[in-house]
Parts: structure tokens; C-alpha cells; sequence
């Protein structure tokens, strides 16, 4: 059995007040950080995974590097981890996104399987990549007791999560995934499992 545990990286400027992220490069806040080194501890002493792999945003690198510290593992950078393209939405405000663009920004909300972002992604090109993170994962960690962890983002990871529930994209948005939390995912053989999801009681006391 190769378990999968899934996490987001840390804190950063743009999640509260809220913008657009994507592919803005942005480096952890001093929450970031402690919710970085927290989730890292929980991880290293429940599951030791033999490796991490992270989004190529140094967000997720920078998680990723607290979780391979903390458990002596090797990671590595996987651009199928990388955060929706957001093309001209891209750090925008909500209230930016609304004026400029009303009607796909309701649809964004109500129906976001039918959106794709002004010069940029849809929600089908992300979950395109998303399942091939997993075929890499499979590809890579055979069942053999083998613990794997994904940093990845909260699109991404609600993705990944879609698929291995065989829920359709428009449930996309019944899903959380907060920053630092953990969803535990095994996989044996053809058969998925999963056991948690979004967990974040090792977060207590920070922020």
C-alpha cells in the first residue's frame, strides 16, 4: 500500500484579504512558517514518508522543505503540483475581478467547471495535471508500504481530491483545504481509501 499524505503550504500575503495567487511567487508568511514547521513535526511523527514533492512555487517549496527536514526525506520539485493559472485574474482582488468581469465571475462561483480564466486555465486543464501527479506517484511508489507527501495548493489539492472521490469539477468548491492541513489518502491497488481530510489540529495556537 502507498499512502499519500496531501497537505497545502503555509500562510501567505493574498489569502486574507483575499486575492487571486496562482503563479505569484510568494514566500511564507511568519505564520507560514510555524504552520510549515508544525505540519512537518505531525508528519514526521506519524507516517516518516520516503519522499516529498512539492509544487515548483516557493510557497510549497519552502513547506516541502520543512516536512523533508523534519522527516530526513528527499524532495523534489513536480510541476503537475503547480497552482491554477489565473492569466489576468492573477492578484487581483475579488472586488477588482467583479467589476472587470461580472458574468465570469459569477459563473466562477456558481458553475466553476465551465470557467476558464481570462488568458489563462480552466478547471479541466488543472485536473489534467492533477491526475498526472497521481500517475507519477503510482508510476514512482508501487505498493510496497511506501509513504509519499504532496505540497501542493488549495485548487490543486481539491483536484486531486475531486478524482479520487469520483466527484464532478462542479463540486469543486465542497471542499476545504486550509493551509497546513493534512489529508490522508492510501492507495492499494486499484482500491482508494480516504481516511482524513483537511485535518488541522496541529495548527492550534498558531495565527
Amino acid at each position: 500500500m502507498t499512502k499519500i499524505i496531501l497537505t497545502r503550504h503555509g500562510h501567505v500575503e493574498g489569502i486574507d484579504p483575499k486575492r487571486f495567487r496562482g503563479r505569484t511567487d510568494l514566500t511564507l508568511t511568519e505564520r507560514g512558517r510555524a504552520e510549515a514547521k508544525a505540519v512537518a513535526a505531525r508528519i514526521a511523527e506519524a507516517w516518516k514518508p520516503v519522499k516529498v514533492y512539492t509544487s515548483p512555487m516557493e510557497r510549497c517549496v519552502a513547506t516541502g522543505r520543512e516536512i523533508a527536514l523534519a522527516s530526513s526525506a528527499a524532495s523534489e520539485v513536480m510541476a503537475a503540483l503547480n497552482d491554477l493559472d489565473y492569466g489576468q485574474w492573477r492578484w487581483r482582488r475579488d472586488d477588482e475581478v467583479r467589476a472587470g468581469w461580472p458574468d465570469l465571475f459569477a459563473a466562477w462561483h456558481a458553475s466553476p467547471h465551465l470557467v476558464r480564466f481570462p488568458g489563462g486555465e480552466s478547471l479541466q486543464d488543472l485536473v489534467a495535471r492533477a491526475a498526472e501527479a497521481l500517475r507519477l506517484v503510482r508510476e514512482r511508489h508501487p505498493p510496497a508500504s511506501e509513504t509519499v507527501v504532496l505540497v501542493g495548493h488549495d485548487s490543486v489539492n481539491r483536484a486531486l481530491l475531486l478524482q479520487l472521490l469520483d466527484q464532478p469539477l462542479s463540486a469543486y468548491w465542497r471542499l476545504a483545504q486550509s493551509p497546513c492541513a493534512i489529508t490522508e489518502i492510501d492507495l492499494a491497488g486499484d482500491g482508494i481509501l480516504v481516511q482524513r481530510v483537511n485535518e488541522t489540529y496541529h495548527l492550534r495556537g498558531i495565527g
